[in-house]
């Protein structure tokens, strides 16, 4: 094997979310200690409130490391699906932890607020704020293109967390910068509750994306576009027709029910075998594609169908 070869494989191995969220869970105790020393050293309000989210990203990581170890399990007699979808329980506790820290930050600014402090050795307070955001900024970073490789919601939940986290702390070095440009110190308690704001829209954000994917939401508009011109293509070459289609995506998982209706004179393994081909092109379409197609004569109905049919008829009466 080739150096080359060996350094892609590696670093393919080191993408994957797992061994990403090992790192998150290492960069969060990192910035703990950074943070904390800065906001130790300063007294600052607003680096507090970057330092408490920290431990909101050091929660996060572990929570997502051990939701994404659950969705690898394979398929098994209690969970015929798989458990795909404990990605998304990850993504709505740190969605909820990032609420939480925004009140707490809040409080502390509200107190601070009130009772102004001095700010001592911000340039060391600053220094160290600024190398934690550098290294929260790389990790988000390849966090964000790992995740949308294995459309990991967990990955992108802490990616999305993190990033939230950079741009805190750039919001926190020029509160303090201006602070200190200006003598205002309320400015250190006012941009302590902008950023809680900002973090708290971002944790709602998180908790409604995971509450979409508990229910099962639809494919986004693109796969069910890739989904069709398949769909098309084998109909226009085939005297088949293609109805009762839906789809869901479960975490990195995507999963896609029709019905393909073929002409009464074909056998059994002519139609089945029309049916391989066309799984076999949408799993190309769309990668992670799980294809579930039930083959009917052409014409005929399922009973549910037919249910539907006569209660929307009812409805109308």
């Amino acid at each position: 094997m080739s150096s080359s070869s060996w350094f892609a494989g590696r670093a393919s191995a080191w993408l994957q979310p797992r061994q990403l969220l090992r790192a998150s869970v290492a960069v969060a105790l990192l910035t703990i200690v950074f943070k904390t020393l800065a906001w130790w050293l300063t007294g600052s309000v607003s680096l507090l409130s970057d330092a408490l989210e920290s431990f909101v990203n050091l929660g996060g990581a572990v929570f997502a490391l051990a939701m994404v170890t659950i969705a690898a399990r394979p398929a098994d007699e209690d969970h015929p699906y798989g458990h795909h979808k404990a990605e998304y329980f990850s993504a709505g506790f740190e969605g909820i932890l990032v609420m939480g820290a925004s009140v707490a930050i809040v409080w502390a600014a509200a107190l601070r607020l009130w009772h102004p402090q001095p700010l001592e050795q911000l340039s060391w307070g600053l220094l160290l704020s600024l190398i934690s955001t550098g290294f929260n900024g790389a990790l988000a970073w390849v966090m964000f293109r790992s995740a949308k490789v294995h459309r990991s919601m967990a990955l992108e939940g802490d990616a999305r967390h993190l990033l939230t986290d950079v741009w805190t702390s750039v919001g926190v070095v020029l509160g303090l910068l201006a602070a200190q440009w200006t003598g205002w110190l309320w400015l250190d308690a006012a941009v302590a509750m902008a950023v809680a704001c900002n973090i708290f829209v971002q944790g709602a954000q998180l908790v409604w994306q995971s509450s979409q994917g508990l229910m099962d939401k639809a494919l986004d508009a693109d796969s069910i576009e890739r989904i069709h011109a398949v769909l098309q293509q084998h109909a226009a070459a085939h005297e088949v027709q293609f109805d009762n289609l839906t789809t869901r995506q479960a975490g990195e998982r995507s999963f896609v029910d029709l019905h393909m209706h073929v002409p009464e004179a074909w056998t059994v393994r002519q139609a089945a075998q029309l049916r391989s081909e066309i799984e076999a092109a949408l799993l190309q379409a769309v990668p992670g594609l799980y294809a579930r197609i039930e083959l009917l004569p052409m014409g005929m109905e399922t009973h549910s169908e037919a249910g539907d049919t006569r209660a929307v008829c009812a409805s109308e009466i």
